[in-house]
């Protein structure tokens, strides 16, 4: 394969058709279903579904057969199987996955930026999705068509693009059931859905925290009612639900309180860590858009990564009972309540996370306050499994030929679903989980935005990686032998990143 000619192949396909692509996806208001209940009658979903089904077929890729998955009641599913080539084998298969909806605007966007308005500034695209994860099904393309136009060998590949990610991934279990068949037994699965420590060399996460999350409701009155008249008399919800969120976390350091909801941290994952604290530097914490003085929760690099990668961690999302406070009267409110988001160490079972936190906060309601906790999220991380000396070997010349750079590996704070579920599906697949959601790149926030000289690079790395997955296939190495014993927690319940 010649890196050089890979490199431009995948240039040119970015500039002339995949950034003209994203700037109309971007446009699409395709939130996801969680955060648009009538999403089937808005039509969003579909309008971006078309624009990628579209892009697909036009791609001249032999045999390639693009199709839009339907299952009653669930959101699409675009699932494209492309057969081997070029001596490639239709007895193994590499799957490639990305996601195509989003999600919802949040405020704060820069005045000439916006979610649903493309903007393209120097190697930047800002807008909605973009980066995540819309790039996905155009990368993965791309990847294929730069080896095909090479004649490099390559495995069977089907690529598969849900609609849901963002809420949970709840329909892709039975996508996967459904197309189980046509899937097949991939031995290595290529995830473009994750983040990266910097622009300069290829990140492969190796683990990703789980997530158990929900309403909690702290309720003290039937109507407000004269703060002046109740102050002193019925207590404040708000300072109740300050109460009960002090059982499960110090305010004073930000640890969580439960030790059910701590892991064992696995030796190679510390040494992981402690390199990627020693290449980013401050860039842990300088990517974030901190108010000047705010200095981070810890001064130990080491330590900041973990925290963010195998250590539980609580953020309120939400707020609900509060009015705002150019509407705010003498009130003393009836309810206050808040949208917990409780990050979970990768291998602690998200199930039993839910459990514990619905068990703390309800028991002894304080001042016998009405106290409710609907849980929405209960998902347990993912783990990766040990990566055949093939699989390193081909990330780390990819970093090398197309970065200049050798390739890290990193935990990642947030969920991907799909990757717990196939662990647990395929045993002996090989992940590669890798994405272009750098420093200020800020995913779900304002002002996000895809990097685009890291997606063209990003892209080229996946062909590499794919054409030596046909090398390995042929030596026999990809067989699944590389399971190992220890490589920690492959499955997971379905909830978001």
């Amino acid at each position: 394969m010649d890196a050089s000619r890979i490199d431009r192949y995948v240039g040119g396909k970015w500039d002339d058709e995949i950034v003209p692509q994203l700037v109309e996806y971007i446009r699409i208001p395709n939130k996801s279903p969680m955060f648009d209940a009538d999403w089937v009658a808005h039509g969003y979903m579909e309008d971006a579904v078309k624009l990628m089904e579209a892009w697909a077929r036009a791609q001249s890729i032999p045999g390639m057969v693009v199709e839009v998955v339907r299952l009653e009641g669930r959101t699409p599913l675009i699932f494209i199987e492309i057969p081997a080539a070029h001596g490639g084998s239709n007895d193994d298969c590499v799957l490639l996955y990305g996601h195509l909806d989003k999600q919802p605007e949040m405020t704060g966007w820069d005045d000439d930026l916006g979610p649903w308005k493309p903007v393209l500034r120097g190697d930047k695209l800002y807008g909605r999705g973009g980066a995540d994860d819309g790039y996905a099904i155009f990368g993965s393309l791309a990847a294929i068509l730069a080896l095909q136009e090479q004649q490099v060998p390559h495995a069977r590949c089907v690529v598969l693009i849900e609609a849901c990610e963002e809420s949970g991934s709840y329909d892709l279990p039975a996508y996967v059931d459904h197309l189980a068949e046509r899937i097949g037994q991939p031995s290595l699965v290529v995830c473009l859905d994750s983040g990266c420590g910097n622009y300069d060399q290829l990140w492969c996460t190796t683990s990703l925290r789980g997530l158990a999350g929900g309403n909690l409701t702290v309720k003290v009155l039937d109507e407000g009612v004269h703060s002046g008249d109740a102050s002193g008399i019925v207590p404040s919800s708000f300072r109740l639900l300050r109460q009960l969120l002090s059982r499960i976390e110090d305010e004073k350091t930000g640890r969580i309180l439960l030790e059910g909801l701590f892991a064992e941290i696995p030796a190679e994952r510390l040494a992981q860590a402690k390199r990627a604290a020693e290449v980013l530097d401050t860039a842990i914490y300088d990517k974030f858009p901190m108010v000047p003085g705010l200095v981070p929760m810890n001064d130990d690099l080491t330590e900041l990564v973990l925290n963010r990668t195998w250590r539980p961690a609580l953020s309120v999302t939400g707020v609900g009972g509060i009015p705002p406070l150019d509407s705010a009267g003498n009130v003393l409110r009836p309810h206050t309540a808040v949208k917990l988001s409780l990050r979970l160490p990768p291998t602690v079972d998200g199930k039993r996370a839910g459990e514990l936190l619905q068990a703390e906060l309800l028991r002894d309601p304080p001042n016998g306050a009405q106290v409710t906790l609907a849980l929405e999220k209960a998902a347990t991380g993912w783990n990766a499994p040990a990566m055949s000396p093939w699989l390193e070997k081909a990330i780390d010349a990819a970093s090398r030929e197309f970065y200049g750079q050798p390739a890290m590996y990193m935990g990642e704070g947030g969920s991907i679903p799909f990757m717990g579920m196939l662990g647990e599906k395929f045993p002996g697949a090989q992940f590669m989980i890798t994405g272009v959601l750098g420093p200020h790149s800020n995913a779900h926030g304002p002002n996000e935005f895809l990097h685009i000289p890291m997606g063209k690079k990003v892209t080229a790395s996946v062909a590499r990686v794919i054409a030596e997955h046909h090398h390995a296939s042929q030596r026999g190495e990809t067989s699944g032998s590389a399971v190992a014993a220890d490589s920690g927690t492959r499955h997971g319940d379905h909830g978001c990143c």
